[in-house]
């Protein structure tokens, strides 16, 4: 190695760390994702409330973490730093603290500042730890390794790391050719939002029709879809997907030609998916399957229907071009249609999962006391050791939610290196039972970003995998900036 490359890499590693990405992952979880997963859950209303009162909303407002801290048996609170809980075998944790507020009548009867509602284990060295202040001789002093990257939690007094999942990319329109099934090619999206995440299928059969599945609504025709989102012009179709008329689309604009309104279209989607009420239930419950089920990355605002029609068409436009070899199938294997999930996406998903389990009880807890005859307070009804034990739980065994398992691992420290090849250890979801050769195999796209070497031998071959020395995961971009980059290029917005 020459002097240049050596100092080169010294000032890197002077100024970033290996694991930098996964520290920024988690910072960003705390700072913004926490406050997204509240303004899910916004605002709640129990289905029985007292007699006197006509109605009753908590309502969720800013949500906000501290220190880590620990109160001792005699009701002493101070901080806490990771060497200590490493000795007595605790939980490397900080308080969340909510604002709650109980609106009665539409008028704010109870404010609850500062409400805990659990404990969130912190990571290492992230924005939130004690150690990211200390400088070497600091860290010395407190019983810390000034050369330990973090990026990993203590749980009950064992070093945990939560490993990277790699994903297949969603919100991205995927088609590939099959070898079974009736239709010779199929488009895929999964479509996410928040704790949705619906797969999506367009896939033309033998009779020349482009069908559309998603959720429990299963092959309908494709312009039926469109027509219900309100696009009902066979003209207005037509061009949305192309400037030239496709044959494909004409048959299938001939096909649908006896649905004249949008009604008679969500009334045939309501009738297909097995909704047997009479039509004006069946319309308005189709009409919320549609809102809320239908690309729901795009919104779930019956404003946005006709926004949704639009990409319906433009991928019915790569389907077609695909089917006819002018432009090739999609790669899944290319690292462009690939995501990987780091610490605070996993624990985003997490906790988007539990609080809805504690917000589920904090409105059975109402309910159960106002069946009593009493009116309680809202501070009384959250039982914050409810969120904090199924996180800990999670984080202590490695059951994920959404069935996965081994998410969360035992940090081995058998040396350093083997250290830092677990914290930047990468595992597909695939099955290692299962051939799977394409995804075993080392793709062009893994050049710079994954290590070609470390892997290891027999089943896991090639599922399990490690992020090059000097790779950097770049953070999702909000839409708002890249909308305003686009339209500075030139982008008009259709109204």
């Amino acid at each position: 190695m020459d002097k240049t490359s050596k100092v080169l890499i010294q000032k890197y590693f002077q100024e970033n760390s290996i694991i930098q990405s996964n520290i920024g992952s988690f910072n960003n979880f705390v700072e913004f994702e926490l406050q997204k997963i509240i303004d899910e859950n916004k605002e709640v209303e129990p289905t029985i409330i007292p007699p006197n009162v006509d109605t009753y909303k908590i309502r969720f407002d800013k949500i906000w973490i501290e220190e880590p801290t620990i109160i001792e048996a005699d009701g002493s609170k101070r901080n806490i730093f990771p060497s200590e809980a490493r000795l007595r075998k605790m939980t490397y944790a900080a308080p969340i603290f909510v604002d709650v507020s109980a609106h009665i009548n539409g008028q704010k009867r109870e404010t609850v500042n500062k409400a805990q509602i659990g404990n969130l284990p912190i990571m290492l060295r992230s924005k939130y730890c004690h150690l990211n202040k200390l400088d070497r001789d600091k860290l010395i002093e407190k019983g810390e390794d000034p050369d330990d990257p973090g990026g990993y939690f203590i749980i009950n007094g064992s070093e945990k790391v939560l490993v990277n999942i790699e994903d297949l990319a969603a919100n991205r329109f995927l088609v590939e050719k099959t070898k079974t099934g009736p239709s010779k090619y199929v488009g895929k999206l999964f479509s996410e939002r928040g704790s949705f995440k619906i797969p999506h299928t367009i896939e033309r059969m033998k009779d020349g029709i482009i069908y559309l599945s998603f959720t429990r609504i299963k092959r309908i025709p494709v312009v039926i879809a469109i027509k219900a989102l309100g696009l009902m012009k066979d003209e207005e179709i037509m061009r949305a997907v192309s400037e030239d008329n496709y044959d494909e689309m004409l048959i299938n604009l001939y096909e649908c030609v006896d649905i004249k309104t949008q009604e008679d279209a969500i009334d045939y989607i309501a009738k297909k998916s097995g909704i047997t009420q009479s039509k004006e239930i069946r319309i308005e419950r189709t009409r919320e399957i549609i809102d809320k089920y239908l690309m729901p990355h795009i919104s779930i605002d019956k404003k946005d229907r006709l926004q949704k029609a639009y990409n319906l068409c433009k991928l019915i436009k790569k389907f077609i071009l695909v089917s006819r070899g002018e432009i090739k199938v999609d790669d899944k294997d290319h690292y462009m249609n690939k995501k990987i999930k780091m610490s605070g996406d996993l624990l985003a998903d997490l906790i988007r999962v539990n609080f809805g389990i504690l917000v589920n009880d904090l409105l059975y807890n109402f309910q159960r006391i106002v069946k009593r005859g009493k009116f309680p307070s809202v501070k009384v009804i959250i039982r914050e050791k409810l969120l904090t034990s199924r996180i800990y739980s999670s984080m202590a065994t490695g059951n994920w939610v959404g069935g996965r398992k081994g998410v969360s691992q035992r940090i081995q420290r058998l040396n350093f290196l083997e250290m830092m090849s677990h914290l930047q250890r990468v595992v597909s979801p695939l099955s290692a039972t299962q051939e799977n050769f394409a995804a075993r195999e080392l793709h062009s796209t893994h050049l710079g970003r994954l290590c070609p070497v470390e892997t290891p031998e027999g089943t896991n071959i090639g599922l399990k995998k490690n992020l090059a020395l000097l790779s950097n995961i770049s953070p999702s971009i909000k839409e708002e900036e890249t909308i305003k980059s686009l339209k500075g290029f030139g982008l008009k917005v259709l109204k």
